[in-house]
């Protein structure tokens, strides 16, 4: 069985945290093979890293998302760097423009997101970024930054138009779809779902939120991806089996270090195999 990958959760959010071994188990049998825990908060970095630390499958970012930015204001990228060095950081953020909600000043979101960028740059890690009604804002910056030096990343849970989709993959950037794209209203995103190129999709739960039908109202979960990519190889008329291969072969080539990790891990079970 091909195994899908969760590239973006929050296993850290209490309906998650307080089920860990059930969400895990589930995830199990529904075939998700790997999943991201993300970063919202780098003064609560050590609880995700925690959570990463206890599964093997299971990987994480460091990163301040947009809404908190006037929490921590004054992130470096040198701190950022320095957590990232850890092997189960995988990825910078989640970090971007949020104009929708305004929880922080826009300026100071702007600033961060960049600071993140260089962090990606330096590391080599992918960048993960949370883009919601601003997307002029977000193609010039996104330009403006790659012009300094390249550095890969992918729009999480877009939401966007196809401006920005195309923009970003114009970028090398890989895009990412949540349970948005099974929603009746969402259209647009599930047009920008059929052309985006195959080998630079990913897909996500962004856990606990946006359960995908037919689990609406429920709190979301890693084992709902399922739901997601099978309706993304309804779109792009593939088998399941297929859309899990591809998917799960885009995250890896784009976040690498979580699969240098996975390959140090197989090693590491097979040489232990053949000493007992």
């Amino acid at each position: 069985m091909s195994l899908l990958v969760d590239s973006h959760c929050h296993l850290d959010f209490p309906s998650l945290r307080e089920d860990m071994d059930g969400v895990m188990a589930r995830a199990a049998a529904a075939g998700i093979g790997t999943m991201v825990t993300i970063c919202t908060r780098v003064d609560r970095f050590a609880e995700i890293l925690a959570i990463a630390e206890r599964f093997d499958n299971v990987f994480c970012s460091v990163g301040l998302h947009p809404h908190d930015a006037a929490e921590e204001p004054d992130l470096s990228t040198a701190r950022l760097v320095e957590l990232a060095a850890h092997d189960k950081v995988i990825g910078i953020g989640e970090t971007g423009l949020d104009f929708h909600y305004d929880h922080s000043p826009r300026a100071l979101q702007a600033a961060l997101f960049r600071r993140h960028i260089a962090a990606a740059r330096q590391t080599g890690l992918p960048l993960i970024v949370h883009s919601r009604a601003a997307d002029d804002e977000m193609i010039a910056i996104l330009r403006d930054e790659a012009a300094k030096g390249p550095f890969p990343g992918v729009l999480h849970c877009f939401s966007s138009g196809p401006a920005l989709a195309r923009a970003a993959l114009a970028l090398n950037f890989y895009i990412s779809f949540s349970g948005i794209i099974t929603f009746k209203k969402a259209d647009e995103v599930r047009a920008v779902a059929a052309e985006t190129p195959l080998d630079r999709i990913l897909v996500e739960t962004d856990a606990p939120y946006l359960a995908p039908v037919p689990h609406r109202g429920k709190d979301n979960e890693p084992a709902f991806v399922a739901n997601t990519a099978a309706r993304l190889s309804e779109l792009r008329g593939v088998s399941d089996a297929e859309m899990a291969t591809m998917t799960s072969a885009n995250f890896f080539r784009l976040f690498a270090k979580a699969k240098a990790n996975a390959n140090a891990n197989a090693k590491d079970m097979t040489e232990r195999a053949s000493c007992g």
